[in-house]
């Protein structure tokens, strides 16, 4: 038998199928999902959680009209699927393959593109709002998950539709909730109760009725109002929305595609903000993943008949060396505290709460609360530490400024993702860091070059009691050496030389490091001889180091895995021409501009930012500086300080 997926070309022809049809499609979905998810890796568990409400919105909504946005976009797999993009789903997350995150200039029915949490309900809501400006009809939808509630700009958008908009459909995808207790006779009957036009005619006539009793009119129709707001607040968990100006529908089963359908075709029918409560199975249809969602929400290749996850052998990522240090810190100082917001399997801190469940606080997606959280913490004297992605720690500049920096608060930034992270494209690529942290006051930002001088960076943050130290590290495996036992507490700004040179000084960043040393040995061959230098503090750097090299009148090389704007190579420059010394300085760092998705290697290879790219220009600036002689040199030195590259 032919497969129904393989007929659908655009959210058309989801519409002209029976419901008998509608259930095998979503059976081939599922199936779809897992054979290339585990090929690609990605977001299953989300996804197969969100199948049935995907046919849903497209049975009665037209997303080339309608504006369907889905809060983060990772659960929007089936969305493309059935949005034009079949026949290239499989190269989602690859090198110029579909984004695994919603994508304006992917798909015209991509109405908001997206990759952090909470940002559903303000665009939508501006979309509706830009609507009724122009006299429009098209109807608005917002798609947001329960964690995503938690965000303050959810709330924020929340108290802010009644007053914007009186046509407003948001979709509460709710999958931690038990189905059996919200999904019952009561609330099945509730529900279809409210959405009958007879029941809705007659509340309509009821009110009018009772505005005209002279003098408590009014009084009696809030009082009514109010009565059936607790009915439903007793059997339904929807009395908060009510609260903000919206109609409560739910909660419903949100795999029971006829269900769906009628609910949300009522949803649209009502004149006013309308909230639909959909209950869902993370993971539904593949057992592994409905038993442990968490570990199948993003993962790696797997093979799909086992559900063996397919990991290559390689040293200890830098995430679980981070959560075992920090409980062998913790273990020896009982002032150490660890926050997150959200994400304590991939900070690697699910150890550390079950060990010190009292010292662990995950905040929920709440990164700015979680950096101001910490500075509460530090002024009684304990020592936070604040384990965030680097993509997420945009969100809480200000807190990081207002609340710590400008007090001083020893706070610990463990910034995790930093740098390019790959297949998850320019929402979550942490290559911002060293310039928004860069320009903060009395802020210490590092980087290691491998994991054991990561520990050393985490004991060293922790011991700092002068104000904000942040670290980054970048998402995967470290370099494979061994940790010593104790750790040691490193100077602050200063550097570690690793090879001695006279024609060039190369400084590295972190994970830069060993692109340097190949670069090195490459010089050398060429007949041209390299300093490599572990440059450790982005802030402070070091100082007396830095002048001693440029002194020698040799060019200065910086090497990062940061945007190259404002970076740890525009602190080098900045530095030099503070100190008024005029010598030839190269930077390499991503561009300006967002990064796509692709394999790290990939990227670097792209950019130029591999051992390869790096050597050729560098032999290119250096051959030049040969052949021009002095006056080919002083050249050099007047772009010096705006950079040969």
């Amino acid at each position: 038998m032919a497969r129904i997926l393989e007929s659908i070309d655009g959210p058309e022809d989801v519409k002209r199928l029976d419901s008998s049809e509608l259930f095998r499609l979503a059976g081939e979905l599922r199936e779809e999902l897992i054979r290339v998810v585990s090929q690609t890796g990605g977001h299953l568990a989300p996804n197969l959680g969100t199948v049935e409400l995907t046919l849903g919105l497209l049975r009665v909504f037209d997303p080339t009209v309608d504006r369907i946005v889905w809060d983060v976009g990772h659960q929007a797999y089936n969305f493309k699927l059935l949005t034009g993009r079949r026949d290239r789903f499989s190269t989602i997350r690859q090198l110029n393959g579909l984004s695994g995150f919603l994508k304006r200039s992917e798909s015209d029915c991509d109405a908001f593109g997206a990759g952090h949490a909470g940002t559903a309900l303000s665009s939508a809501l501006g979309m509706a709002a830009a609507r009724d400006l122009a006299h429009g009809h098209e109807k608005v939808i917002a798609v947001i998950g329960d964690a995503s509630l938690t965000c303050g700009i959810s709330l924020e958008a929340l108290n802010n539709i009644a007053e914007a908009t009186d046509d407003f459909i948001v979709v509460l995808n709710d999958n931690k909730m038990s189905i059996d207790r919200n999904v019952g006779s009561m609330s099945r009957y509730l529900n279809k109760l409210i959405r009958q036009p007879l029941y809705n005619r007659a509340k309509a006539s009821f009110l009018c009725g009772l505005r005209k009793v002279p003098k408590v009119g009014t009084r009696l129709c809030e009082g009514a109002v109010r009565v059936e707001e607790a009915l439903k607040g007793m059997l339904l968990p929807g009395i908060l929305f009510q609260e903000f100006g919206l109609r409560y529908l739910g909660p419903i089963d949100g795999h029971d595609i006829e269900l769906l359908t009628s609910n949300l075709e009522f949803a649209k029918s009502q004149r006013g903000p309308v909230l639909l409560h959909v209950i869902t199975t993370k993971g539904k249809g593949f057992p592994l993943a409905e038993e442990d969602a968490t570990k199948w929400h993003g993962p790696g290749q797997f093979n799909p008949k086992t559900g063996q996850l397919l990991k290559k052998d390689g040293p200890r990522t830098y995430s679980s060396v981070f959560g075992e240090s920090l409980i062998r810190f913790a273990e020896s100082d009982p002032g150490v505290v660890a926050i997150t917001a959200a994400m304590p399997s991939g900070t690697g801190l699910t150890e550390f709460a079950a060990r010190f469940p009292d010292r662990f606080f995950d905040v929920g997606i709440a990164e700015e609360h979680a950096v101001t959280f910490a500075g509460g913490l530090a002024t009684r004297g304990l020592k936070p530490c604040v384990a965030i992605y680097s993509t997420f720690m945009q969100r809480a500049i200000d807190g990081v400024i207002h609340d710590i920096a400008l007090q001083k608060l020893p706070v610990l930034f463990a910034l995790d993702r930093a740098g390019c992270v790959g297949s998850d494209g320019p929402t979550h690529h942490g290559v911002f860091d060293v310039s928004y942290l860069r320009m903060v006051p009395d802020l210490v930002l590092m980087q290691p070059k491998d994991e054991d001088e990561f520990v050393d960076m985490l004991y060293t943050g922790l011991s700092y009691q002068e104000g904000p130290i942040a670290v980054r590290y970048p998402r995967g495996g470290g370099a494979g050496v061994p940790i010593k036992d104790e750790a040691e507490l490193l100077p602050i700004g200063k550097a570690e030389p690793l090879r001695q040179g006279k024609d060039l000084s190369i400084w590295a960043l972190g994970n830069m490091v060993p692109v340097a040393l190949k670069v090195a040995d490459a010089l050398e061959e060429h007949g041209w001889s390299a300093e490599v230098v572990n440059a450790r503090f982005v802030k402070p750097l070091d100082r007396d180091r830095l002048v001693a090299s440029a002194q020698r009148g040799c060019m200065v090389v910086t090497l990062e895995d940061n945007v190259i704007t404002g970076g740890f190579g525009s602190g080098v420059l900045e530095l030099l021409e503070a100190e008024e010394i005029a010598t030839p300085v190269m930077r390499f760092g991503w561009p300006d501009q967002f990064i796509e998705h692709g394999t790290v290697a990939e990227l670097m290879r792209r950019h130029g930012l591999d051992a390869g790219g790096v050597l050729t220009k560098i032999l290119g600036a250096l051959e030049r500086g040969r052949e021009g002689g002095d006056e080919n040199r002083a050249a050099g030195v007047d772009v010096g300080w705006k950079a040969l590259a």
